[in-house]
């Protein structure tokens, strides 16, 4: 039996969902669609994702049981070069903790801060 990934989903929580979504769409140049919550206590918008493909699917959310923050766990979006989405970060109202930096054979890595306080790493192999 083939093991699934380690991470099969991620919460990113935030507290202003509208300046979450405009500073991850800005930045990743990617639309979050608004997603339904069976719970009804969370405001949820997702990724864009293939769920049978490789890496975790995830969504900003808006809840009263979580908050943002800097905190023990970093996520990392994958592109192409992560020196263009840190580009876009100031502009999107975020901040560049740590320009791109090399990681060795595992590529690039830019670390960021989002409108929400959440810590965050771009991933690319160039």
């Amino acid at each position: 039996m083939e093991r699934p990934n380690a991470i099969g989903w991620f919460d990113l929580y935030v507290d202003d969902m509208d300046r979450a979504a405009a500073f991850y769409e800005t930045v990743l140049q990617q639309r979050l669609d608004v997603m339904g919550d069976p719970t009804g206590e969370t405001a949820m918008r997702a990724f864009p994702a293939n769920m049978k493909g490789y890496g975790a699917a995830g969504a900003l959310v808006k809840s009263a049981h979580a908050r943002p923050g800097v905190g023990g766990t970093l996520v990392y979006f994958s592109v192409e070069d992560c020196a263009v989405e840190e580009a876009r970060v100031a502009a999107a109202k975020g901040t560049v903790v740590r320009p791109k930096f090399s990681i060795g054979e595992f590529g690039w890595v830019s670390l960021c801060m989002d409108t929400e306080g959440n810590m965050f790493g771009l991933n690319s192999m160039r």
